[in-house]
């Protein structure tokens, strides 16, 4: 039996480390197959694998040059990842202001006494 995909988008993409390491190379510009390879010392089909699966979700996109392939990052399609985060971030940041609040509570106390 075929096993469906857990790569069909943007978030299950993202989720394995060595997809996410192939992202951080591609942010320096293209590059080719060979270089990731060689930046992130992994094998040529592992690095292969996980290009086709972020080509897929389109957060790398592909262009021949000559005999090479290309590769390159297209953070755009990041988006629905920044903005699903994006409410955990402010979430934390009212949490950290509460606390910064209640630290200068803390210390004003502190010098009245």
């Amino acid at each position: 039996m075929a096993r469906s995909s857990t790569t069909s988008d943007v978030f299950n993409a993202i989720a394995e480390a060595h997809r996410r390491d192939i992202l951080d190379t591609l942010m320096a510009g293209e590059k080719p197959v060979g270089a990731i390879v060689t930046d992130l010392s992994m094998s040529q089909p592992q690095v292969s694998k996980h290009l086709r699966v972020l080509t897929e979700v389109g957060l790398v996109s592909c262009r021949a040059d000559g005999r090479r392939r290309l590769y390159r990052l297209e953070p755009a399609r990041l988006r629905p990842m920044h903005d699903w985060l994006a409410k955990y971030e402010q979430a934390w940041n009212n949490r950290l202001d509460r606390v910064e609040d209640y630290l200068k509570e803390l210390q004003q106390q502190g010098e009245q006494q």
